[in-house]
């Protein structure tokens, strides 16, 4: 299936206006692969027919304009991805919070891009693997948000394929965490208990949320322009406690972005601090 160049210019103003991810002009080869799935998926004959009909489709929440989007916003995820920032959770940041919460005893993480999951699912491993006795009694909330409903849905599911466990799941945890199902493996209902899933496009406005102890915002600022850029990390600064912690992905970086940070070194990577003054939230 071949796009034209007005269909992929007409699907480039789109993603940009619903998700702020920019396309480049070279990218009509992947319009092509994604938007074909979902074209034969949808019982379209081409690819013509398909944005004919995205084109007089209705801007609604699970229509086809957004399962476009959608097709084209979609990234690769796995287990325990890029492992510094999770061994510097674990040997340092998830330790001094446990001491510094110890008079609230809440710990609260946003994954603001989780995609199928293995990143909340990561966390809620590492906390119950290595801090579950420290934890106990505590409100421990992780959020896991995405654009993508139908990524949701498989988040929330938490089945994988034998091929995505193997890609970061030690053994020993996999037998722990996960269960086998047929050829796939299902994340046991105490793992996907410490998850709450919810729809936020990060370029509308977000709903209310309490301070967050750890953001994880990896890989996601590389598909925004610098304006989108600086305005989700402003809004993140916002939404961080006074003394929480930004992850961000091995090539981002908040500099001549954001002034609301101060970038330190943890174990082998790196992380953002707000910067004192920042307006935040009220701690509750």
């Amino acid at each position: 299936m071949s796009l034209s160049t007005t269909d992929f210019d007409y699907i480039r103003r789109l993603v940009r206006d619903r998700s702020a991810i920019a396309l480049e002009e070279g990218k009509a080869y992947l319009a092509e692969v994604r938007l074909g799935s979902l074209a034969r998926r949808e019982g379209f004959p081409s690819l013509e027919d398909l944005i004919a009909k995205v084109r007089a489709d209705g801007d609604h929440i699970g229509g086809l304009q957004q399962r476009v989007v959608e097709a084209m916003t979609t990234n690769e995820s796995s287990f325990f991805r890029d492992v510094h920032p999770f061994e510097a959770l674990r040997k340092v940041l998830i330790p001094e919070l446990i001491t510094r919460r110890a008079g609230t005893r809440r710990l609260r993480i946003w994954c603001a891009a989780c995609s199928s999951g293995q990143e909340p699912y990561s966390l809620a491993m590492l906390l119950r693997e290595h801090f579950g006795s420290r934890l106990e009694g505590w409100e421990v909330s992780i959020l896991a948000s995405d654009l993508s409903t139908e990524m949701l849905e498989r988040a929330m599911a938490g089945r994988y394929s034998q091929m995505e466990v193997n890609r970061g799941v030690p053994a020993a945890l996999l037998v722990k965490a996960f269960r086998k199902e047929g050829r796939d493996w299902q994340i046991k209902e105490e793992i996907r208990a410490m998850v709450d899933f919810r729809r936020i496009n990060l370029i509308d406005p977000w709903p209310i949320l309490r301070p967050m102890d750890i953001v994880m915002l990896r890989n996601v600022l590389i598909y925004f322009e610098a304006g989108t850029k600086r305005r989700v990390l402003d809004g993140m600064a916002g939404v961080l406690a006074a003394d929480g912690y930004l992850f961000l992905g091995s090539t981002e970086t908040t500099l001549n972005l954001s002034a609301s940070y101060d970038r330190v070194e943890v174990d082998r990577t790196f992380c953002y601090r707000p910067r004192a003054g920042v307006t935040r939230p009220t701690r509750a």
